[in-house]
C-alpha cells in the first residue's frame, strides 16, 4: 500500500503510455468502418474495383481528386444517399481532406445500410504525401488557362499602344523643332 502511496505518479505515467499505445489500434476501426492508409487504400481500389466517393467542397474537388471518383459533398450525402444505393453492396472508399469528413460521412452510410465503407485515413492529404495521382478538373484548369491568355492578349495589346503612343511622340518630338524651324 506504501508502494503505491509513493509511486502514485509512476503508475499514472505507466497506464497512461499504455493507453496511449492502444489508441491507435482502437481508432483503427472506430465505429466498425476500418481506416486505410493510401497503400492499402490502392490495393483496395485494384484488387475489389472499389468506388471513390470525394465529400469535400466543390472548390476542394476541382483542386484535385482521386481519378474516378464520385463528388457528394458531405452537406448533401444525407440528401443524395439514393445516388449511391445501386453501390450499396460493393466496395466503397470514402476521402475527404484529412480524415474527419469522410469520418463521418462513413457513419451516415453505415447508418443507411451500407456494407463495406472504408475510409481513407489522412484523406487527401495522405493520399498526396505519399505521391500518389490526382486529377484537376480540366474544365476549371482551361478556364484559367484561357483567361489567363486573354489577359496576356490583353496586356500585349497595350503595351504595344503604349509602345506606339511613344514612338509617335518621339516623331512629333523630332519634327515639331523642324517644323517651327521653317516657319
Amino acid at each position: 500500500m506504501e508502494f503505491l502511496r509513493s509511486n502514485i505518479l509512476l503508475i499514472g505515467l505507466a497506464l497512461g503510455s499504455g493507453f496511449m499505445l492502444l489508441l491507435p489500434l482502437l481508432k483503427k476501426s472506430a465505429g466498425g468502418v476500418p481506416n486505410l492508409t493510401a497503400a492499402e487504400a490502392v490495393t483496395l481500389i485494384n484488387r475489389s474495383n472499389a468506388l471513390v466517393l470525394d465529400v469535400r467542397d466543390d472548390a476542394e474537388f476541382a483542386s484535385g481528386h482521386i481519378a474516378e471518383a464520385i463528388h457528394i459533398p458531405l452537406a448533401n450525402l444525407a440528401e443524395r444517399i439514393a445516388e449511391l444505393k445501386k453501390h450499396q453492396n460493393k466496395t466503397i472508399l470514402v476521402n475527404c481532406q484529412r480524415g474527419m469528413r469522410s469520418a463521418k460521412a462513413c457513419d451516415i452510410l453505415r447508418k443507411a445500410e451500407f456494407t463495406q465503407v472504408h475510409n481513407l485515413h489522412g484523406g487527401l492529404t495522405a493520399w498526396l504525401e505519399a505521391k500518389l495521382p490526382v486529377v484537376t478538373n480540366t474544365k476549371i484548369t482551361s478556364a484559367k488557362a484561357t483567361n489567363a491568355k486573354a489577359a496576356n492578349v490583353a496586356v500585349k495589346k497595350v503595351t504595344a499602344s503604349k509602345g506606339v503612343t511613344k514612338e509617335a511622340r518621339a516623331e512629333a518630338v523630332a519634327e515639331k523643332p523642324a517644323e517651327s524651324g521653317a516657319v
